[in-house]
């Protein structure tokens, strides 16, 4: 962990920090339950694919230099039935798709083939290829998965045509989500005319599950130190993530509590908007703890911005922001001294990709952000913008 930090520091530094001593925890998991995790250790292949020279076609089998005539069947090699034994001249065996060739053999396809009993007559032809070689996918010992891949259901399918039952994968990090403020109750609950319904934690859990993490979501704690530190002191988890409370005024007491629970800050604040107040650090226990602002935009630009980036580092994955280049739709003043992120709309006409910046940008408004698709960077200090300028991008994951 870095050297406890005061003062504001530039989000990339801020993320730097926070990414610091990270390292996956290996695990095994069966094959069946891997899907959306990601490997800490290469997959290679077991065998050859396919683990014997296959016949691509319905048809019969015959010695290379037999063109054509009546050939006496002597038996038949089905997927997971092979025939016995050689071929010799005049004789032909019965082959399906998928079924192992016998040595030496090529395929003649049954709509070339007349067959009476066990006589089976073809006429001169040009011979084809409809054999797929052993080994033709891949071959045993081949890379076939890096580690730091992401299983999606195609490359389970590689894993499991390779023969592999159980995976090496990075441990999925934990995570507990702590809403925190008088006002702040759960959707679907009774609400006073001076409460919230907490919009954050549904969405931080959606994110952290399809980020690989494992969402444990705590109830809203209310303005109280002792209460935010009993909310969090024995919750099983490798990052404890705090929403609201994370500014300077008189009821922002989450650092204050967690300090009862030996915090020390890696982050105070962050160069950003939104989001200045985002803060990291790490408790006595180690557990890591990242505080983000409760205004929803702040708080889902940080997450994708801090968050992402520490449950991939956590799995073994590529930490990087995949940031994109796009045209500006409209004009824009210039930047002040803090870096700026901004809502924003895509759309792309003849292979151009434009983006759209939302007119309001206050922190606190959700329907924006349920519109955008994706997030518009500005470096800080960044003079005004022109349409048509080059900016870049963080696309969001919308389904």
């Amino acid at each position: 962990m870095p050297e406890p930090s005061t003062g504001e520091i530039s989000v990339d530094e801020a993320r730097e920090r926070m990414l610091a001593g990270l390292l996956p925890t290996a695990e095994t998991a069966a094959l069946t339950a891997a899907l959306g995790r990601t490997l800490i250790a290469p997959i290679t292949a077991l065998r050859d694919q396919p683990p014997f020279d296959a016949s691509a076609m319905d048809g019969y089998a015959l010695r290379p230099g037999d063109l054509a005539g009546a050939f006496r069947v002597i038996g038949e090699s089905a997927a997971g039935a092979p025939f016995p034994g050689p071929v010799g001249p005049g004789e032909a065996v019965r082959i399906f798709t998928g079924a192992a060739v016998p040595d030496g053999c090529r395929i003649i396809v049954q709509e070339r083939a007349q067959r009476s009993g066990k006589i089976v007559t073809f006429e001169a032809h040009a011979p084809g290829h409809y054999v797929r070689p052993r080994g033709g996918d891949f071959k045993a010992g081949q890379a076939l998965l890096p580690a730091g891949a992401r299983l999606d259901a195609w490359s389970l399918a590689l894993a499991a045509a390779a023969g592999q039952g159980a995976l090496p994968l990075a441990a999925r990090p934990r995570v507990a989500i702590l809403s925190t403020g008088e006002e702040i109750v759960r959707a679907g609950v009774a609400a006073s005319s001076a409460q919230i319904f907490d919009s954050n934690g549904p969405a931080l859990a959606a994110l952290i599950a399809g980020w690989g993490g494992i969402p444990i979501s705590l109830e809203p704690a209310k303005d109280d130190e002792e209460a935010i530190a009993a909310a969090v002191a024995h919750v099983q988890c490798d990052l404890i993530l705090t929403v609201g409370g994370a500014s300077v005024g008189d009821h922002d007491l989450v650092k204050p509590a967690l300090g009862r629970l030996g915090l020390t800050l890696a982050v105070e604040t962050v160069r950003l908007r939104p989001g200045k107040p985002t803060w990291f650090g790490r408790l006595a226990d180690g557990r890591r703890v990242l505080g983000l602002p409760g205004n929803p935009a702040s708080a889902l630009v940080c997450a994708e911005l801090f968050l992402r980036p520490l449950l991939l580092a956590w799995q073994g994955a590529d930490a990087t922001l995949p940031m994109e280049t796009a045209r500006l739709a409209t004009a824009l003043p210039p930047v002040g001294p803090r870096e700026h992120w901004m809502r924003a709309r895509l759309s792309s006409e003849g292979g151009v990709v434009t983006a759209t910046p939302f007119s309001d940008q206050d922190s606190s408004l959700i329907a924006v952000f349920a519109d955008a698709t994706a997030l518009l960077r500005r470096p800080a200090g960044d003079p005004a913008a022109a349409a048509g300028d080059a900016v870049e991008l963080l696309r969001l994951n919308r389904l």
